[in-house]
């Protein structure tokens, strides 16, 4: 009798187990929309899903002006502004310097550049464990924040913001 409890027990244990392990419930997504700023006609969407202590950021974007475009998270989640502005500077909770993503000294919000194609349609993709989506950590945390995409391509030099031209797009990163 004791061998056949201590086998059920094994295999609720074992059951338990694979059920908490890889739960899908310890996932977290975030579909975000893109407007468009300073007389463009951008248009796409950004996920963010943090998974394992990992946030994976996919933006698909149209209507760009073909070759290369930074984008960068901002400070604020407010894009009210026409040109984008009212988003702030890039969000920069460490007090870096504005360089490239993982060379050196970045913003958090430093994610970098990528190509349109010749129908200016792009997508640009990034995971990292920098970020979280909803934590409080405020050097983590992207809740609150804005993602901008700039008319030009970032230098990764100049100070304090790489130099890459105009907002074209704007997108709160809210629930």
């Amino acid at each position: 009798m004791k061998k056949i409890i201590l086998s059920i027990a094994i295999i609720v244990a074992a059951i338990i187990g694979c059920k908490t392990s890889g739960s899908s419930g310890d996932s977290k997504k975030l579909n975000i929309l893109f407007e468009p700023k300073s007389d463009s006609h951008v248009s796409g969407t950004a996920t963010f899903i943090e998974k394992n202590g990992n946030v994976t950021f996919v933006a698909k974007l149209a209507g760009l002006q073909p070759g290369v475009h930074a984008i960068h998270i901002h400070e604020k989640s407010d894009c009210s502004a026409a040109d984008g502005s009212s988003a702030g500077g890039h969000w920069n909770p460490t007090f870096k310097k504005h360089g490239k993503w993982g060379v050196g000294e970045y913003h958090k919000g430093d994610i970098g550049n990528f190509t349109a194609d010749a129908n200016g349609n792009a997508t640009i993709s990034l995971t990292t464990d920098e970020w979280s989506i909803g934590s409080g950590d405020p050097t983590k945390d992207i809740l609150g924040k804005g993602l901008i995409v700039h008319q030009g391509a970032d230098d990764f030099v100049s100070q304090p913001s790489g130099n890459a031209g105009a907002r074209v797009a704007c997108s709160a990163i809210i629930k």
